[in-house]
């Protein structure tokens, strides 16, 4: 089975790592790529033996017609771009998986706050977790694909809070990622010498991924819940380790805590838990999430580490992932490739 799909945007880090899983995607044909930058280059430049690229703007492009040939669109543009055309796609009968926030947040309000004002704030979406909204994904026409912070937070903490089984006023997160997760534009933080040998928390109470962690989380508990979560940026190119404290209601032990994790992810194809907390090499470059504990049993209080790549689980390889179930094919297609190491 052959999809046809298109991209608008591929602007900075996510859209030319989509751009690269298309390209090696057994099952889906590129019919375009619309925007004349990808990581800051022209489309042309970056791929320079790939055929059928359309060099358009953004503004230039007919979204009429775009939405005529393609199955699917994916939307890599700034936050508060894709809102503006999304529904003139979708009017025309493709579906979108947007991977900027526009979708992602329930209320209009609480992304107004964090990212700019919303235009249109009535479209039904899903959010695109697969491990905890399969069902959803398949049926979707509009997917907002999750944040990269988000989605190393849920699914670490996802199985306690399904059981219960934590005190939902003492969730602190703690979660460092690479470079690669500020985007391609250049900036102070940004430039090497400042940052390669150099730790830094930023936005520590008010990281725009918060609400969106909150909102996730608590549709799982059944309640608001309000998590402490802190970015760091680390000297690294890809990846992000997020690793939550918590604390037990009531004691246990690993193994039984061990065996809930592998009864909740037992049939997701791209969470594994392991004996030990993960590390991020051991995911670079694949869709893997990967997650450990250690257990204080003294204190009950446990830790979770959570391991992806920012710019594949935590974005593209998730977004061909929902791609690969909104249109009926294999959802591990063009994502079987396991972590570079070293």
């Amino acid at each position: 089975m052959s999809v046809k799909v298109a991209i608008v945007g591929a602007s900075g880090y996510t859209g030319g790592e989509l751009l690269r899983l298309i390209i090696n995607h057994g099952d889906a044909e590129l019919l375009g790529v619309y925007g004349k930058k990808s990581v800051g280059q022209p489309v042309a430049e970056l791929h320079p033996n790939l055929e059928g690229i359309i060099d358009l703007t953004i503004e230039e492009a007919d979204y009429g017609k775009i939405s005529g040939e393609a199955d699917l669109v994916f939307t890599a543009t700034p936050h508060g771009v894709a809102m503006k055309f999304v529904p003139e796609i979708l009017d025309g009968g493709a579906k979108v998986i947007d991977l900027s926030a526009d979708y992602r947040l329930d209320d209009p309000k609480v992304y107004e706050e964090y990212y700019v004002p919303h235009e249109s704030p009535d479209l039904e979406s899903v959010y695109g977790l697969p491990e905890l909204y399969r069902k959803e994904i398949k049926k979707a026409d509009l997917v907002a694909n999750p944040g990269c912070y988000p989605t190393a937070a849920i699914l670490e903490l996802a199985p306690l809070l399904k059981e219960k089984l934590i005190d939902l006023d003492h969730i602190l997160i703690d979660a460092k990622s690479g470079t690669s997760g500020a985007g391609a534009k250049p900036s102070k933080k940004l430039h090497h010498p400042n940052c390669g040998e150099n730790i830094l928390a930023y936005n520590a109470a008010t990281h725009r991924h918060a609400p969106e962690i909150d909102q996730e989380l608590g549709k799982i508990a059944g309640e608001e819940i309000g998590t402490h979560f802190t970015p760091h940026l680390i000297p690294v190119v890809r990846g992000i380790f997020s690793t939550s404290h918590v604390f037990l209601r009531e004691s246990s032990d690993e193994g039984k805590i061990l065996d809930l994790y592998r009864g909740f992810y037992q049939d997701e194809p791209f969470v594994r838990v392991l004996e030990d907390l993960p590390q991020t090499g051991s995911v670079l470059g694949s869709n893997y999430c990967d997650i450990g504990i250690e257990l204080d049993e003294g204190t009950g209080r446990l830790i979770i580490g959570a391991a992806i790549d920012n710019l594949v689980k935590g974005a593209s390889g998730q977004a061909i992932q929902n791609m690969n179930m909104m249109l009926g094919l294999d959802e591990a297609e063009g994502l079987r490739g396991v972590g570079l190491w070293p």
